[in-house]
């Protein structure tokens, strides 16, 4: 292929090039507005040139122990201050940060350390019991081999101190102290290569094990500007932390805060008056949150909801796509709703259905119904489409015909780590594959229809049925088992377990039964993934002995939402 073409020959050199990433937005806040409030986590308050000068000394004290470039840096903990420095201090030493779910259970956190090759793990003071568990087993793995990580326990006034004590008298380094380590004035120098990989993340375990997904600093630094433009977000703007950082960095507004010198409202805990409080007393103008989220605002008991709202609140939802109903509920409460679709591979949402004038004329029913569709790319997305996933040809725009949804820029991930084949699945034929089935409707906005897989998203977050099934069948009185999405009023999903008895399992009381089973799951699995209904009986199954799942997807639709959670 030849060479394009241009009007000059000019060289791109250090004074007109650089490498893009989101590390200089810190710095640019700092110097901009350094008394504004930056982070609030209960009694803390950290300013702008507070975060900047952390951010520094977390990167020095990493430095000083040889974690750097090719060095890759766990965080285990909720919506607390640490977090949000550790998306900039681990990178501005040149390492990698790896948020990882606390809702997982020590053999996937396990896993995940060990995979990533951890040098430090950073971990809140009521995960500490998680973090050695989770090490325990490795080193149990790994027997003479194992390297121990440097552990970093993180402090907070908010929670009872004897958890904190207890980590500390096991060796672990009091994460203030270790700042106390380092240069508040370190002089951090950007990627030389804005393809240097900033964050990874971990899938919910879709496959037999969670697929660590690499970004990098140019995807990050585009994406969280792309979420301000689509959102439009002010500066100034004052967001609280209901979305975990954990996933996706926080759909990116990590970043994305410090672009805008806004003021970050941690939240380790959330409910729905938390969330009413925060809008109150703290000038609450953005939050991001799964469809679960919204369903608890709008069932919220009247002495936990303070309305009228003292502002218009904006609100981002993604994950499973939230009822209509839901969504129009919101809106009359007085919160702008923006709804989004993504992935962890497209560093979180990268889809918007972006609001069109001419709908507000609509009727409240029709209104929700558009509401609800995924919508169009991002500003900082270059390709989105649904195509036939054999040809690759792209689905007529009719609103019916089902494809594969894929993507494709700079706001895709890398690639997966240490996973060749899954990298070549995921971009075969120049494009990403979601695994997601969906449509093209005529205005070309797109709508998510089924999930290949079989993926359930449970509170936003992804449950593999197969793992699931696999902890049903282990059960003494499982012969056959298969696990299905069902609609769970709390949560969005939550897994529904079909099961057929051993012979000679006593089954004569199916409640104690079925309780049983969650119990059982409950020990091995997460808890999110255990099944929350148990249905008896018989397996449909083809003529070649296969389940089918589509019939009982409609078992459990006639069955109903799950009307309270056991979680």
């Amino acid at each position: 292929m030849a060479a394009e073409r241009d009007i000059d020959d000019l060289p791109r050199g250090g004074a007109n090039y650089t490498a893009l990433t989101p590390l200089w937005f810190l710095e640019r806040a700092a110097l901009a507005h350094p008394a504004r409030a930056s982070v609030v986590h209960g009694p803390v308050r950290y300013t702008w040139a507070d975060t900047y000068r952390r951010c520094r000394r977390l990167a020095s004290a990493l430095e000083r122990r040889s974690v750097g470039h090719g060095s890759t840096v766990a965080v285990i903990a909720p919506n607390i201050p640490a977090v949000y420095e550790a998306h900039f201090g681990v990178p501005m030493a040149g390492a990698v940060v790896n948020c990882v779910n606390i809702r997982l259970n020590a053999p996937t956190v396990a896993f995940l350390l060990e995979h990533s090759s951890a040098e430090v793990v950073m971990v809140d003071q009521e995960f500490f019991s998680l973090a050695e568990d989770s090490l325990r087993i490795i080193a149990e793995q790994k027997k003479g081999a194992f390297k121990q990580p440097l552990l970093i326990v993180i402090g907070d006034q908010t929670c009872d101190p004897v958890s904190l004590k207890s980590a500390l008298s096991k060796g672990a380094i009091e994460y203030e102290e270790f700042l106390e380590t380092g240069d508040p004035e370190f002089a951090w120098k950007p990627p030389q290569d804005e393809w240097k990989s900033i964050a990874l993340g971990y899938t919910s375990g879709t496959t037999s094990n969670p697929k660590g997904v690499v970004l990098h600093h140019r995807g990050a630094y585009l994406m969280s500007l792309s979420g301000a433009l689509v959102w439009g977000m002010n500066e100034g703007a004052v967001y609280l932390w209901t979305l975990p950082m954990f996933h996706c960095n926080g759909w990116c507004y990590t970043w994305t805060l410090a672009a805008l010198c806004g003021t970050s409202i941690c939240l380790r805990q959330v409910t729905a008056k938390a969330i009413f409080s925060a809008i109150a007393n703290q000038g609450v103008t953005h939050f991001c949150g799964a469809p679960v989220v919204l369903n608890t605002i709008v069932n919220a008991p009247p002495a936990d909801a303070i309305l009228p709202l003292p502002r218009v609140v904006n609100v981002m939802t993604a994950g499973a796509a939230p009822p209509p109903s839901v969504l129009a509920s919101m809106s009359k409460l007085g919160f702008r709703i923006t709804h989004t679709y993504g992935l962890s591979e497209t560093y979180g949402p990268s889809t918007v259905c972006a609001w069109k004038p001419e709908w507000d004329e609509l009727p409240d029913d029709e209104r929700a119904r558009l509401h609800a569709r995924q919508g169009i790319r991002y500003v900082g997305l270059e390709g989105l489409d649904v195509v036939d996933p054999k040809t690759m040809a792209p689905v007529p725009a009719d609103g019916s015909t089902l494809g594969e949804i894929v993507m494709r820029g700079n706001g895709v991930m890398k690639g997966y780590l240490k996973n060749p084949r899954a990298n070549a699945e995921a971009f075969e034929n120049g494009w990403f594959h979601s695994g997601d089935l969906g449509v093209k409707h005529t205005d070309g906005y797109i709508e998510v229809k089924d999930r290949a897989k079989d993926i359930i998203i449970s509170g936003g977050e992804n449950i593999s049925s197969l793992e699931v099934e696999k902890a049903v069948y282990q059960h003494p009185a499982v012969l056959e088992a298969s696990v299905v999405a069902r609609a769970d009023e709390q949560w969005g999903e939550s897994p529904c377990a079909f099961v057929t008895p051993k012979d000679g399992a006593d089954s004569s009381d199916e409640a104690a039964l079925a309780g049983d089973i969650m119990r059982f799951c409950r020990e091995r699995l997460p808890g999110y993934w255990v099944p929350k209904s148990v249905v008896f009986g018989p397996l449909p199954k083809t003529a070649t002995g296969k389940i089918k799942k589509h019939e009982l997807r409609a078992k459990a639709k006639e069955l109903g939402p799950v009307r309270k959670s056991r979680m």
